[in-house]
């Protein structure tokens, strides 16, 4: 299994859905993301991250909230996000990455 830092560091951009199991808002983000995926296919990898089960990376990228999303190219942070963002918005700035 690749280590989140490999996933993180790949030419293709990748999409971070930190989430907890307790978190009610974090239930509405699989069907956002399945659209994404859908759209973009192999332009973008999907990754979530459990902030309970994954606490050094959360505490990593100051994850104050949930769900917080993050797009990562190489590496590099390139758009970070707290909250539920809406399958057609979450396109948009997932574009402007591919």
């Amino acid at each position: 299994m690749s280590s989140f830092n490999d996933i993180i560091n790949s030419d293709i951009p990748v999409l971070v859905d930190f989430s907890a199991e307790w978190c009610q808002p974090c239930k509405m983000m699989p069907p956002i993301l399945k659209e994404v995926k859908n759209h973009f296919g192999g332009k973008i990898r999907i990754l979530k991250v459990d902030v309970d089960k994954n606490p050094a990376i959360a505490r990593k990228y100051m994850i104050r909230s949930v769900p917080t999303l993050m797009i990562f190219r190489k590496g590099e942070v390139l758009f970070s996000q707290p909250g539920v963002v809406p399958a057609a918005q979450l396109a948009e700035i997932v574009r402007r990455f591919t």
